[in-house]
């Protein structure tokens, strides 16, 4: 039954994650914290920030860490199966008809609109890992992190990267 609940917690983002990654994050969330109670915000948001620190696809490295955790080898396995296989069979599907009909003003109306959505998914979800880290860690600390890494960020152009290990190694000198 665990091979099953891993398959589904990851394929159902899969199909409704238009978007890549960063769309099917909150979804996945959903899915491992609230549906299934694998993790908690917390666990799920230092997961998250480690899968962000490695290169590949975010939702890859997420299926498998989960699928490893819940369901071993083979759990990881069916994990990045799931995350893979809707987009696959959707990408072959929905290229060819995109192909045909690109120039379409529906098209590119719908295109637009699901821009918003997407907005509004990932905004949900900074703002619960937001209140979960106002809670476990302080309001200053929060705001500090906020802070710098949106001046690092948007005002020096420093690597994303850099950003995440910074803010992991001040976790671990200051917060740990």
């Amino acid at each position: 039954m665990i091979y099953w609940q891993v398959f589904l917690a990851f394929f159902i983002p899969g199909i409704v994650g238009y978007g890549g990654g960063p769309a099917s994050i909150p979804l996945v969330e959903n899915e491992v914290v609230d549906r299934y109670g694998w993790l908690t915000v917390q666990d799920f948001s230092e997961m998250l920030a480690m899968a962000n620190a490695l290169p590949g696809p975010i939702a890859t490295k997420m299926a498998g860490y989960i699928g490893f955790q819940q369901a071993g080898i083979l759990g990881s396995v069916i994990g990045v199966f799931a995350t893979v296989a809707p987009s696959l069979l959707f990408m072959i599907v929905l290229l060819s008809v995109l192909n045909k009909f690109k120039d379409s003003p529906k098209v590119k109306k719908m295109t637009m609109l699901i821009r918003p959505t997407i907005a509004i998914l990932l905004g949900i979800m900074a703002f619960s890992f937001f209140q979960t880290s106002y809670e476990n860690t302080g309001l200053w600390e929060t705001i500090f992190l906020i802070v710098v890494s949106f001046l690092l960020l948007e005002k020096l152009k420093v690597h994303p990267a850099f950003v995440i290990i910074g803010a992991l190694s001040f976790g671990a000198i200051f917060l740990s």
